[in-house]
């Protein structure tokens, strides 16, 4: 596959831009964040956006080889329909939970976001096989998101 460099930073920008605004967004609800009971194994406040910012490049990344794979227009489609609801779910979460402190309803909104991930995932695979496992990172975090988010949820 040939790589086109302005349409891969275009991919990969748009989640970095969806991150960054989340970010924004919520930046002023993290004093009342930081004074919530934490469960075990909560990482430290500095490695949430760097591990975001990975996450998001590895995201935009295999959007980039699902867009530009050889799957048919309805199936490419279909992938990309899946990555964007995902990646406004994912813009809504952050919303749900920091700002809103809708601390149970952002737990059943994470788990309705992992089951997008999963989709896309799988529909980037079908695609490209390297695009699905991109997502595999995400994933996982995203797992771990949801046990922060519930223990964070039962503890508070």
């Amino acid at each position: 596959m040939k790589i086109n460099l302005k349409v891969l930073a275009v991919c990969i920008a748009i989640p970095l831009i969806v991150g960054a605004l989340s970010g924004i967004i919520t930046s002023g609800a993290m004093d009342s964040f930081n004074s919530l009971e934490q469960p075990p194994l909560s990482p430290p406040s500095w490695l949430f956006p760097v591990v975001w910012t990975v996450l998001f490049i590895l995201m935009g990344t295999a959007s980039y080889f699902a867009l530009m794979s050889t799957g048919t227009e309805s199936d490419i489609t279909s992938a990309m329909v899946f990555y964007v609801i995902q990646l406004v779910f994912n813009f809504l979460w952050s919303i749900l939970f920091f700002n809103f402190g809708f601390l149970w309803f952002a737990f059943i909104w994470l788990v309705v976001l992992w089951i997008l991930i999963l989709i896309t995932a799988v529909k980037f695979y079908a695609l490209y096989p390297p695009a699905g496992y991109l997502m595999i990172p995400y994933i996982l975090w995203v797992s771990f998101a949801g046990y922060l988010n519930f223990a964070i949820a039962y503890l508070n």
